[in-house]
């Protein structure tokens, strides 16, 4: 069995995963080869490529976010959507 590629990120907009952050994320996971899922920490992974599925999670400015992928391009995907996670997405 394969191991899933996932990553665990700290959300730095300081709106959270809202509005203008979620749309930019869900885009970015919506360009992707293979399905992207996010979840909060401990939470139940959703679709990263729906903003609906992004602004139910209630992710805040500083929670952490687990990203996670299967299949071919998953890893790269992960990395993607990671990398915007990661960045201050409110300007």
């Amino acid at each position: 069995m394969t191991e899933v590629p996932e990553r665990t990120v700290t959300v730095a907009s300081k709106v959270g995963l809202h509005a203008r952050p979620a749309a930019l994320v869900a885009k970015t996971a919506a360009a992707q080869s293979v399905e992207v899922t996010i979840a909060k920490d401990g939470g139940t992974p959703v679709a990263a490529s729906s903003v609906l599925n992004l602004m139910t999670l209630g992710v805040a400015h500083g929670d952490t976010v687990v990203i996670a992928a299967e299949g071919d391009g998953a890893e790269a995907a992960v990395d993607a959507v990671a990398d915007v996670v990661a960045q201050d997405l409110d300007g």
